[in-house]
């Protein structure tokens, strides 16, 4: 099979090509000068991409998109964010949607941002939209694949949880806060966090790209989602330091700005992965502690 990447350096991005390469072959997009014949210059923002050499590719996983979390929520960087993934996407399946013969299935990111805070309500991926910005991004992200659905590309909409990978991802700073013996929830704790392992990122895409029954939203997170305060004692348990410090609310909206603070650390969202499951998608860490032991090696 012959599977186009987009977003193959970042976190999710190499560990998928890692994991596909031996048996499939790989066509990378990237902006940068591409340094061989599997690589595919683009640019998004000047609706650049070469649809000629696109043709003959079985799928596509669309993951290409700024960091959310790099920064504080400029409104330039928050329009980065947005643009980034609006236009790359609607960019990218125009041209599938153009492809004499287009893929087959697409699976592109989205995020759980989707519902928005939510509390302690339980969420499916037929549960609605909620508010902010980080919602309004997201349904403007999966809005921007029409052009491939109406072309008749099976398009998954991958609405992926907080990623735990020991090189990246949000782990990275909270490592570092816990080794200094000051870790702990954020805010009150009792917000619910949804999370999974970088291996079953990969594995669930692999799973998507192969069942031709599994369209639309797709939740990618495990099934044991988990307050903040579990979250964090955890973690302090894996790593053998202490989780009794909590970030109060208003220090964490001085340093972050409110509105970052309240959508990326203090929102609540219980999401299932109820359509991965349904169609026999088997987690290898579908517990928060072994996934940690195995993600930082412990």
């Amino acid at each position: 099979m012959k599977v186009l990447v987009t977003g193959a350096t970042g976190l999710v991005g190499a560990a998928l090509v890692a994991a596909l390469e031996p048996k499939h072959e790989i066509l990378r997009l990237t902006r940068g000068v591409p340094r061989s014949g599997a690589e595919l210059r683009w640019d998004p923002e000047a609706g650049a991409l070469d649809a000629h050499a696109l043709e003959g590719i079985d799928a596509a996983v669309h993951l290409a998109g700024e960091s959310i979390g790099g920064r504080r929520w400029s409104a330039s960087h928050k329009r980065r964010v947005r643009e980034s993934r609006v236009r790359g996407t609607r960019l990218l399946c125009e041209t599938l949607a153009a492809l004499e013969l287009p893929p087959r299935v697409l699976v592109s990111s989205s995020a759980i941002g989707w519902y928005g805070d939510r509390g302690d309500e339980t969420l499916t991926e037929d549960s609605a939209s909620g508010t902010g910005f980080l919602a309004e991004v997201a349904r403007e992200w999966e809005e921007a694949t029409a052009p491939a659905g109406d072309r008749g590309i099976r398009v998954v909409r991958m609405r992926t949880g907080i990623v735990l990978a020991a090189r990246g991802g949000a782990l990275v700073p909270m490592r570092r806060i816990f080794g200094l013996g000051l870790g702990g929830p954020f805010g009150r704790g009792r917000q619910w966090m949804s999370w999974i392992a970088l291996d079953d990122v990969v594995a669930a895409i692999g799973h998507c790209l192969t069942r031709d029954s599994l369209r639309g939203p797709v939740n990618a997170v495990a099934p044991g989602a988990v307050t903040q305060r579990e979250f964090a004692r955890t973690l302090g348990r894996v790593l053998g330091r202490p989780a009794l410090l909590p970030a109060p609310p208003m220090a964490l909206r001085l340093v972050l700005g409110r509105e970052m603070a309240d959508e990326l650390l203090l929102a609540s969202q219980r999401v299932e992965p109820r359509r991965l499951l349904a169609t026999g998608y088997a987690f290898r860490f579908p517990d928060l502690e072994p996934a940690l032991r195995h993600v930082l090696a412990r």
